[in-house]
């Protein structure tokens, strides 16, 4: 780029897992590519730092995914609750069978180096703070680097800059908080179990005075002494979680320590989620939202990780001349996610009434029930329903998730301005 307003192909806003991935993609398919990121690497996010076998499986296409199972991989999920538990492998499929987990400080510094390595420029410290239209373009956007205002014409634009996506709000972006979202703590511990094969979740999450949540807590090892631990609750502005999502963690903590050998917890930090979909106006002429910028989140876990990569990939394959994204892009999405994310939207509100899940959480952690269903669980909960599965568990997830799209009426997934 030269002169007052540097041109480039595709400027990226936002560098943690979906910016990254996008800018690997769109360097390796020959366009000029600038990543911007708001801190300087290495640097922390909220986030449980779980890895599916989704995720691996993209991060696979990028070459690195011997890079974040050589050293830990998990083997599925532990569910524990209602007096109960059950062991749920990850399922065989197409996604294969290894998880992994890594601190997102390690893990965005991974995929950050590894965009650069293959040609992207990297400006740190860098915020995108004002937009400029020419009629349903935008033409160009102006970025704080270095202290120095600086302006950018990209020939695309894509938005990664996650949950609150702050430029995302700039160009149209709307959260839905009526749909349900979700509220996080998160925590590391060192453990003497941090080699755990396996994640665990107690999805029977009580308060200090013993209520049960509308979430679950999480233990994910990571394999270098240490572990994440985290409580999170689902909620709606109709049906808000009460709960203090830190003082739940530091609950859930000590009714973990002695099992898992836990050091204090460190580094707490919390997050609001968007998820399933509950954000509308997600791309323009030349421009689009991808990873949790456009909610793309598991409303029944908070797993975004994989959707983000998966979104970089989509969008970088849409990357062409003349190509209005305006309507395109909510429709790949809606074609890609849409009836998962209406089914497990509809399944995440039932979990915020206070009395559901007290009724069938016991169902389904105790007994032959829990051994049948459970296997459904951990690819719901891994987001591992593909088209490539031919089993009747995924035939079943389809059609559920079909018959829920028809059913449904309220805020449409990604929905574009009237």
């Amino acid at each position: 780029m030269s002169g007052n307003v540097g041109s480039v192909d595709v400027l990226i806003v936002g560098a943690g897992p979906a910016g990254s991935a996008a800018a690997v993609h769109a360097a390796e398919a020959g366009h000029e590519v600038l990543l911007l990121d708001a801190a300087s690497f290495p640097r922390d996010k909220t986030c449980g730092d779980g890895l599916t076998p989704r995720a691996v499986h993209q991060l696979g296409k990028l070459g690195l995914a011997e890079a974040v199972t050589s050293d830990y991989h998990n083997k599925g999920l532990k569910l524990h609750g209602f007096g109960g538990s059950v062991t749920a492998p990850w399922p065989e499929g197409y996604y294969g069978t290894r998880g992994s987990a890594m601190p997102r400080t390690e893990f965005d510094h991974l995929l950050v180096r590894t965009a650069v390595a293959r040609g992207a420029t990297l400006w740190e410290d860098a915020t995108a703070t004002g937009v400029e239209f020419a009629g349903s373009r935008v033409d160009v956007v102006t970025v704080r680097h270095g202290g120095v205002e600086k302006q950018v014409r990209p020939r695309w634009l894509l938005v990664a800059d996650g949950v609150r996506s702050t430029f995302g709000k700039l160009l149209g972006r709307q959260w839905h908080r009526g749909e349900v979202y979700g509220i996080a703590a998160r925590s590391y511990c060192t453990s003497a179990m941090s080699q755990e094969p396996w994640i665990h979740s107690h999805v029977e999450l009580r308060d200090t005075d013993g209520t049960v949540q509308p979430g679950y807590g999480w233990i994910f090892p990571l394999g270098d002494g240490r572990v994440n631990l985290g409580a999170g609750a689902l909620s709606t502005d109709s049906r808000p979680a009460k709960v203090n999502t830190k003082r739940l963690l530091s609950h859930y903590a000590a009714q973990r320590r002695a099992e898992w050998v836990l050091g204090p917890e460190q580094d707490i930090a919390s997050a609001l989620l968007p998820m399933g979909g509950a954000v509308s106006n997600v791309a323009g002429a030349n421009w689009l939202l991808i990873g949790d910028a456009a909610a793309l989140v598991n409303p029944l876990n908070g797993e975004g990780i994989d959707y983000g990569m998966e979104s970089a990939e989509m969008a970088v394959d849409l990357l062409r001349p003349g190509r209005d994204l305006t309507l395109v892009w909510p429709h790949v999405l809606r074609e890609t996610y849409g009836e998962a994310f209406l089914l497990a939207r509809t399944a995440a509100r039932l979990l915020t009434y206070p009395r559901f899940l007290p009724l069938v959480g016991p169902l389904g952690l105790r007994g032959p029930v829990g051994a049948a269903i459970m296997p459904a669980a951990a690819r719901l909960m891994g987001n591992l329903i593909t088209d490539e599965d031919r089993d009747l568990i995924a035939r079943a997830w389809r059609t559920a998730g079909s018959a829920v799209s028809r059913v449904r009426r309220d805020t449409p997934l990604w929905a574009t301005a009237a």
